[in-house]
C-alpha cells in the first residue's frame, strides 16, 4: 500500500485523507475541513517550514481542504489540482459566497471602497476567483474588497488559445513553484494558461508529460511543431507558439520568454537534456 503520489493524495505516516481509507494505512483518517484563500497568493510547501522550498502557489478564493493544523501552518489539499502540502494558517479564512468571477489581467489592486486613489488592501493575481456581490460604478464589490471590474471575468466564460494566455506573462521572473504573475515556472505557466482556458491542468511537468492532451509524433524538424504543442525535458515544458518559436519559464533567462527553437534545444540538449516528447493540448 501507500503506493499513491503524495503529491495528490493526502497522506503522512500519522494521518490521511478519510477517502484514502482502504488505499492507504495510517494510523488515523480525518474528515476535510474547506478553507478558502484570503490573501492574493501563498506558497504551498512540503512541510510546516516556512524555510521551505515552494511546491506551488494557492491562488486567492482557491478552496483548500484541511485535515490538520500545526506550527502555524495547516496540512491539506488543493481542490482546483488536488496538489497536497503546507500554507500558512491565517493565509486561510471560512468558506464565503461560490465564487463568480476571475482575474483575468497580470493583477488587479484591491481596494477598501470604489476608488483608484485609497490606499490598496492587496493585489489580486491573473486566475484568482472572487464572488463579486455587486458593484459601485466601475468596480466590483467583494468579501475582499473592490475590484477595477474591467479586470474581471465571469468564471463561465473562457478564453480559447492557451498559448495567448501563456504569452501575457512575458517577462515575468521565474520562480520555482510559482503560479502568480509575480513568479511563475515552467508547469505553473502551463497550467495556468489552460485553466483560463477551461482545461483542466496537473501542476508538475511530469504530470503534463504522462496526462495533459494527446501524444504528438516528434517532427524530424521539431521547429515545425505547431502552435499548442508541448515540448517535453526531463523536468521542463514548453509551448510551441508555431512558426519555429516555444513560451516557456526557464532558469536559464531567469523569466519566462519567448524564443525561436531551434537554438533553445542546441542550448537545453549542451545541459543533458535533449526533447523528449511533444503533446498537443486538448481542443487545438
Amino acid at each position: 500500500m501507500n503506493k499513491l503520489d503524495p503529491r495528490r493524495h493526502a497522506y503522512r505516516d500519522d494521518l490521511a485523507a478519510e477517502a484514502l481509507h482502504g488505499l492507504v494505512e495510517a494510523p488515523r483518517y480525518a474528515a476535510p475541513s474547506p478553507m478558502q484563500v484570503t490573501r492574493s497568493a501563498v506558497p504551498l510547501r512540503r512541510g510546516p517550514d516556512g524555510s521551505l522550498a515552494y511546491e506551488t502557489e494557492l491562488l486567492a478564493g482557491e478552496i483548500f481542504d484541511v485535515y490538520a493544523v500545526e506550527n502555524g501552518f495547516a496540512w491539506g489539499q488543493a481542490r482546483r489540482d488536488s496538489y497536497v502540502g503546507y500554507c500558512p494558517e491565517a493565509a486561510l479564512g471560512p468558506l464565503q459566497s461560490p465564487p463568480t468571477h476571475r482575474v483575468s489581467t497580470l493583477r488587479s489592486f484591491l481596494y477598501p471602497g470604489p476608488g483608484m486613489k485609497a490606499t490598496p488592501l492587496d493585489y489580486l493575481p491573473y486566475g484568482a476567483e472572487v464572488a463579486v456581490a455587486g458593484s459601485e460604478g466601475e468596480y466590483a464589490r467583494t468579501p475582499l474588497g473592490y475590484l477595477y471590474a474591467a479586470h474581471l471575468e465571469p468564471l463561465d466564460i473562457h478564453a480559447v488559445d492557451p498559448v495567448a494566455e501563456a504569452e501575457r506573462f512575458v517577462g515575468v521572473p521565474y520562480l520555482w513553484g510559482g503560479k502568480s504573475s509575480l513568479g511563475i515556472d515552467c508547469s505553473g505557466l502551463v497550467q495556468t494558461a489552460c485553466f483560463a482556458c477551461g482545461i483542466a491542468a496537473p501542476r508538475d511537468s511530469d504530470m503534463q508529460e504522462a496526462e495533459l492532451g494527446s501524444p504528438l509524433p516528434l517532427p524530424n524538424d521539431p521547429t515545425q511543431l505547431p502552435r499548442g504543442a508541448l515540448l517535453f525535458w526531463s523536468g521542463h515544458v514548453a509551448l510551441s507558439q508555431g512558426g519555429g518559436r516555444m513560451i516557456h519559464a526557464n532558469a536559464f533567462h531567469m523569466q519566462v520568454v519567448s524564443e525561436d527553437i531551434a537554438p533553445a534545444l542546441v542550448r537545453i540538449a549542451s545541459k543533458g537534456s535533449g526533447l523528449r516528447l511533444a503533446r498537443l493540448l486538448p481542443g487545438l
